[in-house]
């Protein structure tokens, strides 16, 4: 079986050869440390990037395609989904420690040079009020030529002979908007103008839609991806009232059209604490929950799979501190998940981007102890 046979075997819980050795990328400190212990980088692939590497010990990366060139976030190099600004960028300030920029849609940013961190917004993207909105709506307009990336017949070509999972950005509703607004504006909306509110959920829906339906009849993927990030370590940033309210129906849209198209499966991405959301998801027509993170909450894909049975399909799960730790601890860490993986329906991966305290060696350690834990018998 090819990658993408034991991806669709797997949430199909059917039989499957073996469980495939994923990650969700690194943060680019991780591989410039890598770099150092003998990973051997190429030039421009995943540069500054949280996406791959590609390592040779691992299976073919499903985040990029073209080595690091496509990747979710650009439908795997076939379309730019993000917003097409009209203001010239400008540096307004920059030292040793940081940079300030104003970006092409407006907002101002202040990065830190001194390593991956957060930016912080000084001034966002779009204001919650619907005289910005007017103007910032004009930034996704679908048809704008620049979405078209060079050798958009070329990429369709690969990717449709490709034998490895991958998939395409399906949407974000409200991961989009919570970045351009700030968290506090975006939460205050839905209760002080909750007709633009409404409103740009629903021209979002139909944007992701319009530009995915430029290669989803040339390109079969294997699923669709949504970024949400719309919970943190306590619970939801919304509630499951205003995502009944405001969301479900959008969504339903989307999935309907995504299915049409023959996308099997689809994944909703969602940091932090899941558990109030997650019946909303699966009543909506989201089929995997990614990446289950453990974090200082303890999710456990095993007490998920007790609760919502094989309705609920997992991504993720293995808590990425352990990577790190001693051998005795990756073992219990990932034999614990072990008769949910023989289940079917739940791939184990690391929770999140692979930080730097975690070398190549440990890395490669994690890999081997994976599988002899879930690979060995099936090999033999």
């Amino acid at each position: 079986m090819n990658l993408r046979e034991t991806f669709h075997a797997i949430m199909d819980y059917g039989e499957f050869d073996r469980v495939p050795v994923w990650f969700f990328g690194t943060w680019p400190e991780t591989k410039d440390r890598w770099a150092k212990e003998g990973w051997q980088r190429v030039e421009n692939q995943y540069l500054n990037s949280s996406g791959g590497p590609q390592l040779d010990f691992m299976d073919t990366d499903w985040e990029t395609s073209f080595g690091g060139e496509g990747t979710i976030w650009n439908n795997q190099g076939l379309v730019r989904p993000q917003p097409i600004g009209g203001i010239p960028v400008k540096v307004l300030e920059e030292n040793a420690e940081f940079k300030v920029i104003r970006k092409s849609t407006g907002g101002i940013v202040k990065n830190s040079k001194q390593g991956s961190s957060i930016s912080q917004h000084i001034e966002p993207d779009l204001k919650p009020e619907r005289k910005d909105w007017e103007r910032f709506r004009k930034y996704l307009d679908p048809d704008t030529p620049e979405r078209i990336p060079a050798r958009f017949d070329e990429k369709i070509t690969a990717l449709s002979k490709r034998q490895h999972m991958t998939c395409f950005l399906g949407g974000s509703l409200f991961g989009w908007m919570n970045d351009w607004m700030g968290l506090e504006a975006v939460s205050f909306l839905p209760y002080d103008d909750p007709i633009l509110y409404e409103e740009i959920i629903s021209y979002m829906a139909d944007y992701f839609m319009a530009v995915n339906a430029k290669f989803l009849d040339k390109v079969n993927f294997d699923f669709a991806y949504f970024f949400e990030d719309c919970c943190f370590n306590t619970g939801p940033m919304i509630s499951p009232d205003i995502y009944r309210r405001f969301f479900d129906k959008h969504y339903r849209r989307m999935i309907d059209l995504y299915r049409s198209k023959g996308i099997k499966w689809i994944l909703i991405d969602s940091d932090g604490k899941v558990d109030d959301l997650l019946p909303c998801w699966l009543d909506t027509g989201f089929d995997i929950v990614f990446p289950i993170e453990i974090g200082t909450w303890k999710a456990d894909p095993m007490k998920l799979r007790k609760q919502y049975g094989r309705n609920l399909r997992m991504f993720g799960g293995v808590n990425k501190h352990v990577i790190g730790q001693d051998e005795s601890s990756i073992r219990k860490e990932l034999e614990h998940l072990k008769p949910l993986v023989d289940d079917g329906g739940f791939v184990p991966i690391p929770d999140h981007r692979i930080p730097p305290d975690i070398s190549l060696d440990q890395m490669r350690n994690y890999v081997n102890i994976f599988n002899e834990t879930f690979n060995s018998d099936m090999e033999s």
